[in-house]
């Protein structure tokens, strides 16, 4: 069972964090999400992942999940804030609560994405990431290709202005996104060199030396592998490990990019992810190599 608290990010921003307690934890687990994918949908992970020993904390960004106290008409947030702001307000106050445990970065999607744009990245002890690539249109899955172009060119563009939002959840695309969350993300799907090309980060990605371990699978239905290398690349010098599974390694019929974190997947926590929390942590930054 979790705990939920609020923080506030910033004067006037709350978020809520939720911990899930382990006794005597070995190390300190920070569930960061996916883009519009709300805390929730990660609650029996986090709480599994408590009964193998780890203080695990989820947390929703603002405007998503019970961060969104009232209607996204009323408020906005961009994805950058997402992370100076929330993201980093989580960091830093799980490093003060926890001065002398591990810190594990586990992202999903977008939650490995901004680990660039934080501080005190030094002090965190790896990051695992879960099906994390750009969003750059053109490196897509064959199938959303041209969707994710119709998507950025014709559908957000006008439906931003009119609606104050980006209503994903009536839509079935994504989710519900705040207006400059949406119209920031669509900057990035535009660009080659997605949001590290976009904001001109590639001094702060290249600064990251916090040791990753990338898992990704074949059926991704977003990503391709080409989208997953070129984020990972631009933390260039962070040490590296790339997973690379497909889904008859564990005889399934699909895993995809969101299903791994539902219970009905509980055997690939034990078998994939929970391993990758205390593998030795890779070593060598440069051509970090596929397994």
């Amino acid at each position: 069972m979790s705990k939920r608290t609020p923080l506030e990010s910033a004067p006037g921003r709350t978020i809520y964090l939720h911990h899930y307690a382990a006794d005597n934890p070995d190390k300190v687990v920070i569930m960061a999400p996916a883009m519009a994918v709300p805390h929730s949908y990660y609650a029996d992970f986090c709480a599994w992942l408590a009964t193998q020993g780890f203080h695990v904390i989820g947390f929703d960004y603002y405007g998503i999940g019970l961060a969104q106290e009232q209607s996204l008409r009323h408020f906005d947030s961009s994805v950058t804030e997402w992370a100076t702001l929330d993201a980093q307000a989580v960091l830093d106050q799980c490093l003060q609560d926890f001065p002398k445990l591990p810190v594990v970065w586990f992202a999903h999607s977008i939650g490995g994405q901004l680990f660039g744009m934080l501080q005190h990245t030094e002090q965190v002890e790896r990051m695992v990431t879960v099906a994390t690539g750009t969003g750059y249109w053109r490196d897509m899955q064959p199938g959303l290709k041209y969707k994710s172009w119709f998507l950025w060119r014709a559908i957000v563009p006008w439906l931003l202005p009119v609606v104050g939002y980006f209503p994903g959840a009536r839509l079935g695309i994504v989710g519900n996104v705040p207006k400059s969350a949406m119209a920031q993300w669509r900057r990035w799907c535009l660009n080659s060199d997605y949001l590290v090309g976009a904001e001109n980060l590639y001094q702060s990605y290249a600064q990251v030396e916090t040791p990753i371990i990338s898992v990704a699978f074949s059926d991704d239905e977003m990503l391709t592998y080409r989208n997953i290398d070129s984020m990972h690349n631009f933390y260039k010098n962070a040490p590296q490990r790339r997973l690379r599974f497909a889904p008859e390694d564990f005889d399934l019929d699909s895993i995809g990019h969101f299903a791994i974190f539902r219970p009905r997947y509980q055997k690939l926590w034990a078998e994939l992810l929970l391993p990758q929390l205390s593998a030795e942590r890779p070593k060598e930054p440069a051509n970090p190599g596929v397994e």
